[in-house]
């Protein structure tokens, strides 16, 4: 019996980058398999938020290869990542206040391939509240419906892979719980997730796979059900548990 290997939705391999004079990703290599969950855990500063800037390409690697489905993405620009298909969630949501529900989304639809799987309409069944509040401005939502927001507007990019960063930031636990069933039923439809997240009990329940920074170096890489079954490593490099 033949078993096809793991195709590769997105690659990091020795990126080295810098903000001015700080070096802040040193060597960083690691591969999100095509529809798995990637979980990127570290402490504060290990960087977790600058390997997902230089992906969607907000700081160029000065060293190393960033690869989307096989084609290099490294260093272009933010507008030619994104009509390749990465999408971001970025930490503190980051939507347009001022326009309404309706509008943040409509901003950000993308047909891919002559497609578009994800519409306005299937982002507000998938998030109800949203729906209920569709011509409201995002400023009068709730933070939990800003992060619903600031997750459909990705979506209506139709990505092929989507990165989050602290999607459960400043959220109530009932809202956190909603948005990590929903991260859930995206990695089970087959979409490509790197996850970033400070609490990694949340990630360990939804990842395939973890990479762990430390001090902009990989300290591991492992199978999430190696940190599931044993949780001392995350102990010994996280300080949790």
């Amino acid at each position: 019996m033949c078993i096809l290997a793991a195709k590769a939705a997105l690659t990091l391999e020795e990126v080295d980058a810098f903000y001015g004079d700080s070096h802040v990703l040193q060597n960083v290599s690691f591969t999100l398999e095509e529809g798995k969950l990637l979980g990127l855990l570290g402490r504060n500063g290990a960087g977790k938020t600058t390997s997902l800037n230089v992906v969607v390409g907000l700081l160029a690697p000065r060293h190393g290869q960033v690869s989307l489905f096989g084609a290099q993405i490294g260093g272009t620009s933010p507008e030619a990542i994104a009509a390749r298909g990465v999408a971001l969630v970025p930490q503190g949501r980051r939507i347009f206040r001022s326009l309404t529900v309706r509008e943040n989304l409509a901003v950000a639809a993308r047909r891919r391939n002559g497609e578009a799987p994800w519409t306005e309409e299937r982002v507000l069944a998938t998030f109800p509240r949203l729906g209920e509040r569709r011509s409201h401005s995002a400023a009068y939502l709730s933070g939990g419906e800003q992060q619903m927001l600031a997750i459909g507007r990705a979506l209506v990019s139709n990505p092929r892979v989507l990165l989050m960063d602290e999607p459960s930031e400043g959220l109530a636990p009932q809202i956190v719980a909603e948005v990590m069933q929903t991260i859930r039923k995206l990695k089970d439809q087959g979409l490509s997730i790197v996850l970033v997240e400070q609490n990694p009990k949340l990630v360990l329940d939804v990842a395939d796979d973890i990479v762990i920074l430390n001090s902009g170096r990989v300290a591991a890489v492992e199978h999430a059900t190696v940190f599931r079954a044993d949780d001392r490593a995350l102990h010994q490099h996280l300080g949790v548990f």
